[in-house]
C-alpha cells in the first residue's frame, strides 16, 4: 500500500518546540514512503551518524509493516541555516593552534579569514549529539502517521472490492437461470431428432426404440456437462468470505489472495462449460472483474 510520513525532531506539526531529550544543536529530519508490494521490502537512506540505529528502525518497522516497498531517509541539519551561529569557544582555540602549527611550518601562508573560520566551525563534526534514542521516537511518530495514510488507502481500496463483489454477483444472477434454458432446448432437439428417426423407421420398432434411449442418454450428458450450479455456489461462499474479511479488517491480503484465486478457479470453469455465446459474456466479464481485484488485493496488508 501507498502511503508518506515525514516529521522533524524540534518542531510539531503547529510549530510548537518539542523535547523528545535533552536539545541538540542540529534537526533531525525523517521520511518513511511506502508503495505497493506484494511482500515486505525494506530500505534505509541514513547518514553515517545514524548507521547505528538501522537495525532498531528495522525492528520498529518489521513489527507493524507486513507488506510493500518501505523507503525509509534521514537527514540532519543546521536548525535554522539562514542563521549564524555562534562558534565555540573550544573550536575557536583548535584553529588558532592549528593556524599556528601550519603557519610555523608555511610562514607564506595566508591567515584565516572570520568567514574561513565561521565555514570551519559550522561544518565540524559534534561528537556530543546522540541520536540513539532520538531517532526510534520520531520513527514511531512518522510510522504512527504512515499507517494512517495506509489506513485510509485501505478504506477506499475495500470498498472498490465491495463493489465488484457486488457486480460479480448480478453476473451470477444472470448466469444461473441460463443453463435450466438450455438444456431444455437441447433436450427438445434431441426429441426431435428421434421423432425424425421414427418416421424414417418403416415400421421398424427397434430402431426408433434405440434412438429414444440414445436421445435421453445424450440429453442427460449434456445436462452434466454443461451445469454450472456448483460453480456459482462456490462463488457465491467465496464471495461471502471476502465481504466477511473487507468488513472485518486487520491483516487479510493474503487471505484475499487465496480466494481471489479460487474465484478465477470457478470462472474458467463456468467459461469451459459454457454452451452459450451469453454464458461465454459472463464468464468473461467475471474474469476481468476478478483481475481487477487480484490487482488491488496485492496491495492489501
Amino acid at each position: 500500500m501507498t502511503g508518506y510520513a515525514s516529521v522533524q525532531h524540534g518542531a510539531s506539526a503547529t510549530g510548537a518546540e518539542t523535547d523528545v531529550r535533552a536539545p541538540q544543536t542540529r534537526r533531525l529530519g525523517l521520511e518513511i514512503r511506502s508503495v505497493n508490494s506484494r511482500f515486505l521490502d525494506l530500505s534505509f537512506r541514513l547518514p553515517d551518524e545514524l548507521r547505528a540505529t538501522e537495525p532498531a528502525l528495522r525492528t520498529l518497522l518489521t513489527a507493524r509493516l507486513k507488506r510493500g516497498k518501505v523507503e525509509v531517509r534521514a537527514a540532519l541539519d543546521n536548525e535554522d541555516s539562514s542563521a549564524l551561529q555562534d562558534p565555540p569557544a573550544r573550536l575557536l582555540q583548535r584553529l588558532n593552534s592549528l593556524q599556528d602549527s601550519v603557519r610555523a611550518w608555511l610562514p607564506q601562508a595566508a591567515p584565516l579569514t572570520v568567514a574561513d573560520a565561521l565555514r570551519l566551525c559550522a561544518n565540524a563534526p559534534s561528537g556530543s549529539e546522540d541520536w540513539g534514542d532520538v531517532l526510534p521516537a520520531l520513527a514511531e511518530e512518522a510510522l504512527t502517521a504512515l499507517m494512517g495514510a495506509r489506513e485510509r488507502e485501505g478504506k477506499r481500496l475495500a470498498a472498490m472490492l465491495l463493489d465488484r463483489v457486488k457486480q460479480l454477483r448480478a453476473l451470477a444472477q444472470q448466469a444461473g437461470p441460463l443453463v435450466p434454458a438450455l438444456v431444455e432446448q437441447q433436450r427438445q432437439r434431441f426429441m426431435e431428432r428421434w421423432k425424425e428417426a421414427m418416421a424414417l423407421s418403416d415400421g421398424n420398432a427397434t430402431v426408433p426404440e434405440a434412438a429414444r434411449d440414445r436421445a435421453l442418454t445424450e440429453a442427460t450428458a449434456f445436462a452434466i456437462r454443461i451445469d454450472v450450479a456448483e460453480e456459482i455456489t462456490r462463488l457465491d461462499s467465496h464471495l461471502d468470505e471476502i465481504e466477511r474479511l473487507l468488513k472485518k479488517g486487520g491483516e487479510v491480503g493474503k487471505r484475499l489472495d487465496f480466494l481471489i484465486q479460487e474465484l478465477h478457479r470457478e470462472a474458467n470453469t463456468m467459461g469451459s462449460k459454457s454452451a452459450a455465446l451469453e454464458l461465454t459474456r459472463i464468464s468473461v466479464d467475471m474474469k476481468v472483474l476478478i483481475e481487477q481485484m487480484r490487482e488491488q488485493v496485492q496491495n492489501l496488508e
